[in-house]
This record gives structure tokens, C-alpha cells and sequence, in this order.
């Protein structure tokens, strides 16, 4: 706002309202003691145009745009842990409260609940999305005896990272327009999205009835969601289901929590390789780039009506692998078509053949 203001202008400015029958040149007494004004001047510019971009949401940073929600109630989701199925050896040993590491990544772990006869919920001890990464053996810090193995098999609440500011920032504007309040939609998906592993919800009212709702939810990685991360919505939202509003739940409102289908993608595809290439040159990177795309429309699933795999969007990101010269005969699930999914469906990969 004051780019303009340049320190060379303000001395101008200044030297300009001296008389001119004044010695007005550099180094001369009034131009050595204006020039040193001037630059101050500069900087209180300066931090002004800073403070101006603090004070508006749209252009604040973290710390001030954090401030800045917090008058309208808005908080940034915090980084949450990773929940993992534990299964142990062997299965008479009681685990729960012992903590184990995983050496290759520095990682620790702390086992919180029993799920079956050797089966455990373990949450990983750091924040964020860096307990999302990691399966395999993990070791007891403390010595177990009589302990066999120890392994990490599969995530079942994955972990977000703190919100990031553009995010926060929407959700900012948004309470201005989406109004959230007594159990309508935008209410359920606040709460929703809130709870630790929910990465998106989508709402479908009166699905069953007057006063059904469905919440049907993708984890914080947007894939289908696991029974355990089911339950615990569930048990949040609405644990007894019968409209009594125990939970999150309004009352009068019957609320049935569940996820999405997964749709196997199965790619066929005629390439045409430069001089040295082959498939096996290109097909990790290819593999990469179509599940990027896949994971793109996930993270846009709860905004749209059904998703739609593209042809053309896989053919552009095959041509973008060097080596690759030309894409055609392009099939998905046998089909020379774009694939259309159901309202609660999500595509994955099935594979890639060329």
C-alpha cells in the first residue's frame, strides 16, 4: 500500500518545504539532518504496510490469521496420532501400556487397547503424519519377558498434521456464509470433520426416514475408512441410535455413521517409447503419477455429486514421463470411456498394463 513512499521521495518532500534561498544540496546541514528523518520515515512505512496485512484475514499470517479466527470461534485442527493394529506373540501376554520402538525410523509407540487375543490398538507417541508411514516390527523399550514378536500390520485411524493456514483461512470466510447450527448439514460436517482421523464427510438427510441422517466419512488420508475409526465416529456423533441425542447428535436425530466403496481402477494402454525406453523404465513413476490423480478425486469427493476417472487426465500424465512418446488404445476396467462412480464411491488402483 505505501510501495510508493520510497525513502528517496519522503527527503524530497521534506527538502521541498525549505525555502530555496536555504542550502539545500547533500551534505549540506539541512540535508544531513533531514536524511536520517527520512529513512525512519521509510520504515514506519514499512510497518504499516505490514500491520495492514495483518489485520485482514485474507492476507494475515499463521499467528495473526489464528488471532484473527478466534474472535468468530475458529480454532486450527491439531496434529493427532496414529492409531495402528498391534498384533503380538504370544497372544497371553498382556500388552496394554508398553511402549515400543521402531529402531529404522527412530519412531515410538505406546499400546493402548485390546482388540482380539493378540491384537492391539497401538497409537504412535509423535503428532502428525509421520506415524502414517510406517509398518513392521517394532521392539520393546522396556524388556518383556517371554515376548516373541512384536509387528505393526495396518493403519486403522490415520493421523493429520496441523491445519494448514489456507485451510484455515476458508474456514474462516466460510463462517461468514455457512451458518452451522442445530444439527443442519453444515453442523454435522463441522463435527465430523472435527473428530481425530476424519478426513472428509459427506451428509445424507432423511436417507431412512424423517430424522435419519447418514454421515458417510473417508479417513484423514482419504481412503475408506477402518471399523475402529467407524465406531468411534459413531460413538461420538451418536452412540445409542435412537434419537435420544446422547451424542454430538441433536435430539430426534437417528444417525447412521459408515464409508465408501472402494472402485478398483484397472488401466490398460497402448505406449510408444523413445529409443532406450521400456515399461520397466517408466512404470514406477507412471504408477505414481495415476495414484496421485486417484487421490486428487478422493480429496474431492465429499464436494461433488459422484466422481469421474478421466481418460484424457491419465493419458496427459503418461505423457509427461520422459521416454514416453506417444499414449493410446487407453482402457479403464476394459472400457475406451471415462469411468463414472456411484455417490459413495471412491476410485483405487487396481493396476497398470501396457
Amino acid at each position: 500500500m505505501y510501495e510508493h513512499l520510497t525513502y528517496e521521495m519522503i527527503l524530497q518532500r521534506m527538502l521541498d518545504r525549505i525555502p530555496n534561498n536555504v542550502d539545500k544540496r547533500e551534505g549540506s546541514v539541512i540535508w544531513d539532518a533531514l536524511a536520517p528523518a527520512a529513512v525512519e520515515l521509510k520504515l514506519m512505512y514499512i510497518e504499516f504496510d505490514y500491520i495492514m496485512n495483518e489485520s485482514f484475514a485474507d492476507t494475515a499470517s499463521r499467528p495473526f490469521l489464528i488471532r484473527r479466527c478466534a474472535e468468530r470461534g475458529i480454532t486450527p485442527d491439531p496434529a493427532t496420532n496414529t492409531i495402528l493394529r498391534g498384533e503380538f506373540a504370544p497372544a497371553n501376554i498382556d500388552m496394554t501400556g508398553r511402549r515400543f520402538n521402531m529402531p529404522s525410523t527412530n519412531t515410538s509407540y505406546i499400546v493402548k487397547e485390546q482388540i482380539s487375543g493378540g491384537v492391539y490398538q497401538v497409537q504412535c507417541e509423535a503428532l502428525g503424519t509421520q506415524g502414517n508411514r510406517y509398518l513392521g516390527t517394532i521392539i520393546p523399550i522396556d524388556h518383556i519377558n517371554g515376548l516373541q514378536t512384536a509387528e505393526l500390520t495396518e493403519i486403522l485411524i490415520p493421523a493429520k498434521d496441523e491445519e494448514d493456514i489456507e485451510s484455515l483461512r476458508q474456514k474462516y470466510f466460510d463462517s461468514f456464509t455457512d451458518k452451522a447450527f442445530g444439527g443442519n448439514q453444515k453442523d454435522y460436517l463441522n463435527k465430523t470433520n472435527s473428530i481425530e482421523g476424519v478426513g472428509v464427510t459427506k451428509v445424507t438427510p432423511v436417507w431412512d426416514g424423517g430424522g435419519t441422517v447418514k454421515l458417510t466419512i473417508l479417513d484423514a488420508q482419504y481412503n475408506r475408512a477402518s471399523d475402529v475409526l467407524i465406531d468411534k465416529v459413531q460413538q461420538e456423533i451418536d452412540p445409542t441410535q435412537d434419537a435420544a441425542g446422547l451424542g454430538l447428535a441433536p435430539i430426534g436425530h437417528v444417525v447412521t455413521v459408515d464409508t465408501v466403496t472402494e472402485k478398483a481402477v484397472n488401466i490398460t494402454m497402448e505406449i510408444v517409447f523413445a529409443e532406450g525406453f521400456s515399461w520397466n523404465n517408466i512404470s514406477e513413476r507412471a504408477t505414481e503419477l495415476i495414484q496421485d490423480y486417484l487421490l486428487n478425486l478422493r480429496r474431492t469427493w465429499a464436494e461433488l455429486n459422484s466422481l469421474v476417472v478421466r481418460l484424457t487426465q491419465i493419458e496427459t500424465r503418461i505423457l509427461s514421463i520422459t521416454g514416453v512418446i506417444d499414449v493410446g488404445n487407453t482402457r479403464i476396467n476394459g472400457v475406451v470411456d471415462n469411468l463414472t462412480l456411484a455417490a459413495h464411491e471412491i476410485p483405487v488402483l487396481g493396476g497398470v498394463s501396457v
